[in-house]
Order: C-alpha cells, then structure tokens, then sequence
C-alpha cells in the first residue's frame, strides 16, 4: 500500500467502472471480487470500509451502439448496468454503493469538478483537429488512416472546437509525487511504465466534446459535453458526494485508499486523474493497483473468439466460493492469468473438496460422534498439539500482511499448509483408532485432546479464510457452535484473533458437506453452458459494427515444427512473420510507454479485463512465383501486394526473451517465454538446428502478437518471431541497432 492513511480506521476502495457497451463477464467478476475480498477482511478487522463499484454510461460508442440495438443510449446503458448489479448480487458481493455515469449527483459533481479547474484557470478553450478512436475513446497522433494504438482499428478524423486541459503543467509535480510516493501505483511494470511515458512529455488534453452529445454538458457551454474520461474518472468523488450539499462522505472516506484498475488504463488513473486532482485542490488517491489480464486457456477473453467465460457458469456448478477461492489462489495479483475449466476443478477437488472441506467433516464428525456433538477439554499439551499451534500462530502472523499487499496467492498457499499440517496431525494421532496396548482411559484423553487442537486450528483457519469464501466459512463457524459469522464479522473479529478461542464446552452445528467432490461431467456441464452462450454472443458481435473484432491479414509463416519457409525463398534478404526468435544480445530490459500497451476490444475505458480482437483469419495459401523460362535468368520473385490497412492489422511488437528450452521429442523446435513489456508470453519457435537455447535469452525480437494461438506438442504458442530468410541459409532473427523499449510496435 502506501503511507500513513489521514483516516487510520476508514477505508474507501473503488473497482473500475465497467463500460456498458457489453454484458458482464468474468474479467469483470475477477476485479469485482478481489475489491469484495478486500472490503470483507477490513470490515473484519473492526476498519469503517466503503466499498464502490459502478458503471460508466457515456461516450460515442454507447450513443452508437444504442442506434444500432434501435433504443435510446439511456435504455441501451440502463439494461447492461442492471446485468452487471445483479451479478454482483448474484454472486453475493457487498458493494456499499454502485454508482452510475448516468445518475443527477455523478452529472451535478462532474459539472462541479469541470467549473473548477476551468476557474483556477487549468482549463482553456481551443480547437482540435486529428485522428480518434471511437472504441477507445481516445485520441490519437498520427496522420489520417492512423489505427489506433490501443486496439488497432482505424481512427476517424474529428476536427471541433474543443476545451483543454493544461496536462502538460503537470509534468514535474506528476514525477515529483511518485518519487515521494513509491507505493502510489502497483506493480512495478505500471510504476515503470507511468514514469517512462510521463517522462516523454506531456501535451495538453482536450476534455470536451461537440461532435456527438450523449454526455454531460459543460456547464455553462452545453453545446460541449464532458470528454468521458474525464467524466468516468470523477465517479470516485461524486459516489461521494462531491458537488452536493451533503459532501460528508467526501470528508469522511477521500482519498480513496485503492483505486483498483485494469493494467490497460494505468496511465488514466496514474497521470490524469492525479493531475485533474492536483489543480483542483484535492488530495490525490494513495494508491492505484492494476490487475493482470484474466485469459481463458492461454487466449485473451474476446466475444468474437467465443472463448468469454461468466462468472455465473462456475457459480451455477460449483459455486461462487469456488470461483472466489480460484481466482485468488491461481492468479498472482498483478499478473497476466490463465482460467481454464480443467485447473478449476482440479484445484476445487485438490484444495477445497479433499483439503478444507474433508478436514472440517471429518472433524466435526467426530466431535459429534465421540463427545456428543460438545468440545472436549484438551488437557495437557504434547509436542505435536505444540507443533500445531505454533503452525496456527505463525499462519495469523503471516496471513494478514501478505493479504493486504494483494499477494493473495501467497496468503492462502502459506494457510493451505495449516490445513495439510491439521490433517497430517489427524492422520498420525488417528483417534479414531484405538490400539490394542491403549486403555480406554488414555485413548478417551487422546481423542480430546486431538480433536479439541484439530476443531481450534479450524477455526483459526476458516476465520481467516473469511473474506475469500464467505458462504463456506459461515457455515462452518455455525459447525463450530460459533454462531452467526455475519456478526462477528460486524464486531471486528478478526482484530482479535488468536489461539484459544474455542472453548470447552462449545456445542457443534450439524456437520453439513461443503465441497462435494465434483465429478468429471462438471467440466463437460460448464464447458456446454459457455458454448451456448458464446454462440449467442458471436452471432450478436457479428451484427454490431461497434464491436466486431479487428481480424488478422493473411500472412506468410514458417512450420514451426520444422522451421522452414511455407512460402517460396525469396532471393533477396526480407522480413518474414517466422517462428523464428530474438535480435541484438546483450541489451537491457526496458518498459514500453502505457500508451504502446494494446487495451481491450470495445469493453473497457473502465473496464478490468481487456478482451483485445486477437488474430482469427487463417494464414494465407503460400505465394509461389511463376518459374523462369528456360534459358533464362531467373526474375526477382513477384510477392502478392497488400494496402496499408492490411498491413496495420499486423501487431509486430519488440520482446524480449527470457526462457529458451529445446522441446523434448522435436529436434528442430524451441521453446520460449518472451517479455512484451505489458504481458509475458510463450511461444514456439522452429530454430532449435541454427540458435543454441542459452545463447537466445536477454535477445530482443520482434513478434507478431496478435495471431491466434496455436497448439504444438500439447504447448501452446501465442505469437509467432520475425526474422530474414536468405535461400538454402538459416533463418536471421530480426533486431535493433538502437534501444527500444519492449511492447513497441513496428509501423
């Protein structure tokens, strides 16, 4: 986190507002959750906790959009925001105010907040006229016929009268305050990547409108309406109260603890609204931390690829407990992370059904079973309920810090070894067996002192994991004759938490399953509940021209099995999309400017999870040139021709490699994860006969990143390298005479 709070015992954390030109998925569910988790352990922890979540309602493409689904952009925003709340009340998330762009006090702040800059002279009218992307929202340098560097798609040219902001004054105070606040922006990739693009140099931004009007006008000059970043951005303040006559809110919970983000629109958290705050008067957040993208089987999430997953799917089967645990326990916070029905079940078998969920059955059987159902006095220690203890002791100690620096993962691995130690301390005491050289005397003290240390180590655990599965530890703490854990949860249980809670006595609830192991058809049923419905959702993205998917041109391509061209060699030397890998050795790694980072396909200017159109068209057939005649020399082969926007279609980006292994069983094939700056990446690569693996690491290359994943030797590859093919030679990886930065893309 970062410094002192000015509130020690208040707590206000935001999610993104999530766009409303597509329903929810689990990308937004991941973020959603991770701000639930957060909410519930501070609340636990006696901490007065504000937790926000909403949607973000204006811009050009939701008044386009709505044209096309041939309804008003009002009732076009109103029927996506109420899908996203009622998943968010579906899944039980406890949100304490979900704000909508669209709302009388979001217009009244923003129209507030606008005046203001424009009177502390930050704001001054002029005119723009450039390139735009109406998917993104953004604008874009370059000349007309520019793509968008976000997404790719072409820009249109918009030329109006505009209002700008004076961004570029902010450039030295911006880099001034994250030198003295190093933990204001999280992970270290987007701390990196802020700093560099700041660094860069900054221009005025426009923060108004003329060419379309659905938006919130500016006061005073309502023929402009607010530049939706600028309005999006103020959610966080006007949920508060900002603008109103009743600001007490705005007085109590700003600034915003954690601003919780998509890692595609750091440099709108991270530059602009800190600056938009800083010339207005007003404190800026302590932190803003950016999430990794949610990919589905090793591909982006994309409607068009009909690869979406929603959250509902995993709750209907197997619970929204499970999704909760998974998302948090596979999924690094920060990273990039693979969701695939297969490693869900696995994991809610191997941790949930056969770790958690068996320990507390067993557990509380057997109380019910040898002590009717009460806690038995434990009596005097032995070195393995010592052992345990200690196990619990240390588990309260580490927990807390590692979850509150968002290493979730980390947390509930290092508690999951409470659980295993619990139940290998079962397993050796077994009290539910008697030896035949025990008394019954004796044996009676062992199962009560086993089965009282098991049940206290339960609790310590199942208080723990509280704010991650919130359904099961409530039903567990009723197991334990600890009533409703909702209460002790209002009452700041876990401020206070320590050995020794569960006393003598305690009369056990009913034991109750909690994770029936899941079967094998439970893959086949949520598998079949996807299918449906992205078949639904790709027939719908065909129709809308909004968010149609950006498809990838035909290309050339080397078999990455065997590493030779497909198409014919040229005779002279050419850059060939090969799966070839890296240039120039020996350089630095470096970060890419946020704005070289690819954001998502039509979904978030708030949004959480970016679904970028990857590639879909198949390669082309190869070219082959017509053969010389006879006698004849032979001519320069004759390469098919493509306009310009094909070949802006192609997203050639600078990586940097950082693993290379050769393939077992494929002689001629190399593995390789590659760093894009923005992601990490695996990709496979026919150049195991010319490049030792050893001698590749540290290379920078160059990747087309945006083909469809392929499969290769049960490996997938997600990109294909670049490099010159000279007749009857090896392959020549492409590279850089001078430092580029990783995830910049070749134009």
């Amino acid at each position: 986190m970062t410094e002192t709070s000015p509130h020690p015992n208040r707590f206000y954390l935001t999610t993104p507002i999530y766009y409303v030109n597509a329903r929810p998925h689990l990308g937004h569910a991941y973020s959603t959750i991770v701000c639930d988790a957060i909410a519930r352990r501070k609340r636990a922890l006696g901490i007065e906790t504000w937790f926000l979540t909403g949607t973000d309602e204006h811009g050009q493409k939701i008044e386009r959009s709505a044209k096309l689904a041939g309804c008003t952009p009002q009732e076009f925003a109103t029927q996506v925001a109420a899908e996203f709340r009622g998943l968010w009340d579906r899944l039980g998330l406890t949100y304490d105010d979900f704000i909508r762009t669209t709302e009388e006090r979001h217009r009244r702040g923003v129209q507030k907040l606008f005046a203001t800059l424009r009177d502390r002279g930050f704001i001054y009218k002029g005119s723009y006229t450039g390139q735009y992307c109406v998917s993104d929202e953004a604008y874009v340098d370059g000349p007309p016929g520019t793509p968008c560097p976000d997404c790719g798609r072409p820009t249109e040219t918009v030329s109006e009268e505009n209002y700008f902001f004076k961004l570029s004054a902010f450039e030295r105070r911006l880099l001034e305050f994250y030198e003295a606040n190093p933990g204001f922006m999280a992970p270290e990739s987007t701390r990196r990547e802020v700093i560099s693009f700041v660094r860069s140099g900054l221009k005025d931004l426009s923060v108004s409108r003329t060419s379309f009007s659905w938006g919130i006008p500016v006061p005073g000059d309502e023929k402009h309406v607010v530049y939706v970043w600028l309005d999006a951005l103020a959610n966080y303040i006007t949920a508060l109260g900002y603008g109103s006559e009743d600001d007490e809110k705005f007085r109590k919970f700003w600034p915003a603890d954690i601003h919780l983000i998509g890692k595609e629109i750091s440099r709108f958290h991270c530059v602009y609204w800190p600056a938009f705050l800083m010339a207005a008067g007003i404190p800026v957040p302590r932190s803003v931390r950016a999430n990794g993208w949610l990919l589905f089987d090793q591909g982006k999430m994309s409607k068009s690829r009909g690869n979406i997953v929603r959250a509902e799917t995993v709750q209907d089967v197997l619970g929204a407990d499970t999704l909760r645990y998974f998302l948090l326990r596979e999924i690094p916070f920060g990273q990039d992370g693979n969701f695939s029905f297969d490693a869900l079940v696995q994991r809610y078998n191997g941790d949930l059904a056969n770790g958690y969920g068996n320990l507390v059955s067993r557990v509380v059987n057997m109380v019910h079973k040898y002590f009717a159902g009460e806690v038995p006095e434990a009596g005097a220690e032995t070195q393995a309920e010592a052992a345990l203890r200690a196990s619990a002791v240390g588990a309260i100690a580490s927990f807390g810090p590692a979850f509150d620096e968002l290493d979730f993962s980390e947390a509930l691995k290092n508690l999951w070894l409470l659980v295993a130690g619990t139940d290998g301390y079962l397993t050796a005491n077994a009290p539910w067996k008697k030896p035949v050289d025990r008394t019954d005397a004796d044996h009676r003290k062992l199962q009560a002192r086993v089965l009282a240390t098991a049940a206290e180590a339960i609790r310590i655990i199942t208080a723990l994991v509280f704010p991650i599965l919130p359904d099961a530890a409530a039903k567990v703490w009723q197991q334990l004759g600890q009533g409703e854990l909702a209460d002790a949860a209002g009452n700041g249980f876990l401020k206070d938490l320590a050995w020794g809670g569960l006393k003598p006595g305690t009369k056990f609830g009913e034991p109750a399953p909690l994770f029936p192991r899941a079967e094998k058809d439970a893959i086949e049923r949520m598998q079949n509940l996807e299918d449906q419905n992205n078949r639904t959702a790709v027939e719908a993205a065909s129709k809308d021209e909004i968010v149609a998917p950006s498809h990838a041109p035909a290309a050339t391509s080397v078999n990455p099995t065997t590493g030779t061209d497909k198409t014919s060699v040229r005779a002279h030397q050419k850059l060939t999309p090969t799966a070839a890998g890296p240039a120039n050795p020996e350089q630095p790694l470096n970060t890419a400017k946020v704005d070289q980072v690819p954001t998502p396909l039509a979904s978030s200017r708030l949004n959480s999870t970016p679904v970028p159109a990857p590639a879909e068209a198949p390669l082309a057939p190869p070219v082959t040139p017509a053969p010389a005649a006879q006698g004849q020399e032979a001519a320069t082969p004759q390469t098919q021709q493509i306009t310009i926007d094909d070949f802006a279609k192609v997203d050639l980006c600078v990586a940097q490699i950082l693993v290379a292994e050769r393939v077992p069983k494929a002689d001629k094939l190399l593995r390789l994860e590659v760093d894009l700056g923005y992601e990490k990446r695996q990709i496979l690569a026919g150049i195991a006969q010319y490049y030792e693996p050893e001698k590749l690491i540290g290379r920078k290359i160059v990747i087309v990143a945006n083909l469809a994943p392929r499969k290769m030797r049960g490996l997938v590859s997600n990109g294909m390298l670049l490099a010159a093919s000279l007749e009857g030679g090896a392959p020549v990886l492409a590279g850089f005479l001078e430092e580029v930065p990783l995830g910049a893309r070749l134009k």
